[in-house]
């Protein structure tokens, strides 16, 4: 019960500290509607993509980009958390190393759910076709995506020791995910460069924007889904469990 009771409330106090910060709630809506708005708009894919928009085609990855950067902006919790002396309370707390790195990987996580569905909602006001069913099918997708992501950004926060160099390492580990994970091009197009296409297999964020434009497009545009989705699932949960595996290591190498 000890264990369960502090994976609990250290859940809850991420979630807490989040909705309760309004304006970050509020900002985080600019950025992906830039991107809808601005960028769907000015940028047609009609030579390389068929039987869909530009809006509609960027929508699932700007879904995950949404998750990417929230995720990985989460892990600056534990520099704040080391800074004033929090996490040296949680560390001595009769509670194992592996319940708190859940707590505070499950507390982000459903942070991060919650931007990816207000992003979801701004969709649907932009007229993008997106239904109910939609919906409750990439639900589960956007959370075992956010797991893997939180425990990168997690990891290395414990490595990191001020904001400054976390903010350095963090746009230089985001950038390369998103611009090689097809959110904004088919990576498996046919003009697209060898190195480009091999790059991208090594990105876990391709499977999860893959997986989130089979079920927002369906199979019947061009070129179509990278993988089938039960592949793009398989490969996300095996980044999930690696990287809840390494960020309990590291956790674990805290005194």
């Amino acid at each position: 019960m000890t264990e369960i009771r502090g994976l609990y409330t250290l859940w809850l106090r991420e979630v807490k500290r989040y909705l309760r910060d309004r304006i970050r709630i509020v900002s985080s809506f600019v950025q992906p509607l830039l991107w809808l708005v601005i960028f769907g708009t000015g940028i047609r894919f009609s030579a390389a993509i068929s039987n869909v928009t530009s809006q509609g085609y960027i929508f699932p990855g700007i879904i995950g980009q949404t998750i990417l950067f929230t995720s990985m902006f989460m892990g600056i919790s534990v520099i704040w958390d080391r800074e004033f002396g929090f996490l040296k309370e949680i560390l001595v707390a009769p509670v194992s190393r592996m319940s708190i790195f859940l707590g505070k990987m499950l507390g982000d996580s459903t942070d991060a759910l919650i931007q990816g569905i207000l992003v979801f909602l701004l969709g649907v006001l932009l007229g993008i076709p997106l239904t109910a069913v939609m919906f409750i099918e990439i639900l589960p997708i956007m959370l075992l995506t956010t797991f893997g992501l939180v425990s990168i950004g997690l990891t290395l926060a414990s490595f990191i020791e001020n904001l400054e160099s976390f903010g350095a390492i963090q746009s230089f580990v985001n950038l390369p995910l998103f611009f090689l994970s097809g959110a904004l091009f088919p990576v498996n197009g046919p003009s697209l460069p060898n190195w480009l296409r091999i790059a991208s297999n090594f990105n876990p964020l391709t499977y999860a924007v893959d997986a989130l434009r089979t079920i927002t497009l369906g199979r019947s545009w061009q070129p179509g889904p990278i993988y089938p989705l039960y592949y793009d699932l398989l490969v996300i949960c095996c980044f999930d469990i690696a990287m809840i595996i390494i960020g309990t290591i590291a956790f674990n190498r805290r005194k």
